[in-house]
């Protein structure tokens, strides 16, 4: 029951076609799997590398819209993909698409080093929490779009009758697995969220540890229109807000 409602997996690779249109390539790539996508054309990255944890519908080829705002501003971009999306073996769930970015971010850790960035997008945010607590990569910020608190809070607004502590195997708990973060968060919620009413992401910026947080509410967005109501300003300063100075 928590797999129909919170999973909703692509089994398609994408082709060398899709890849080109979208400007793309895939990194860490084998005849069998990869783990994530990049632009097509490396370029400068005097601001670090970032790794993006989408959301929990479509998968990493549909986000190349992070791509150009991110590059622009200095930052290498690492499109992660999840087990069983974008046609990677594997299974759904929080313990697999936790050990799959916990491996990302190793490689990408050892590959650029740092200054290293996660980004959750949705259900990516809980990934990326889960990843920031337990990766030994030094993690110099987190930027969290359209998050919730726990997954239990989630469903207990969705399924208010149900006795949702029985069938959720998942927990996501992003307040949990953040509280000890030593370093910045940039929470974005979507004034008009009509998936993840914007109460979860403002939980969870409230449990966050003073001193270390700002959050942006997009005015008129919705979950999955957002990025049409922000503007190049908004990626600036949410990335400004966690950026660490190299000099």
């Amino acid at each position: 029951m928590q797999n129909r409602f919170l999973y909703f997996p692509s089994a398609e690779w994408p082709s060398a076609k899709m890849l080109e249109y979208e400007n793309m390539k895939l990194w860490q790539a084998t005849a069998a799997d990869y783990q994530g996508l990049i632009a097509a054309s490396d370029a400068p990255a005097p601001n670090g590398t970032i790794v993006l944890f989408h959301g929990n519908g479509g998968t990493a080829l549909d986000r190349g819209f992070y791509l150009e705002p991110l590059m622009e501003l200095g930052f290498r971009v690492i499109l992660a993909e999840y087990p069983k999306y974008g046609g990677r073996p594997g299974k759904v769930g929080e313990k697999p698409f936790v050990t799959a970015g916990l491996e990302t971010v190793r490689i990408a850790y050892e590959q650029y080093k740092e200054p290293l960035y996660l980004v959750g997008e949705s259900l990516g945010c809980g990934v990326a929490a889960a990843v920031a607590k337990q990766t030994s990569a030094p993690i110099a910020g987190i930027i969290l779009i359209t998050p919730w608190d726990t997954l239990a809070s989630v469903a207990k607004s969705l399924f208010p009758f149900l006795p949702v502590q029985l069938v959720l195997t998942d927990k996501y708990d992003s307040i949990e697995n953040l509280k000890s973060f030593k370093n910045k968060i940039s929470v974005i919620g979507a004034e008009r969220d009509e998936i993840l009413p914007i109460k979860h992401a403002i939980n969870l910026y409230n449990a966050l540890p003073e001193g270390r947080k700002r959050m942006w509410i997009i005015k008129g967005a919705g979950h999955n229109d957002w990025p049409m109501h922000a503007d190049a300003s908004l990626f600036k300063e949410m990335t400004d807000f966690v950026k660490v100075d190299k000099n």
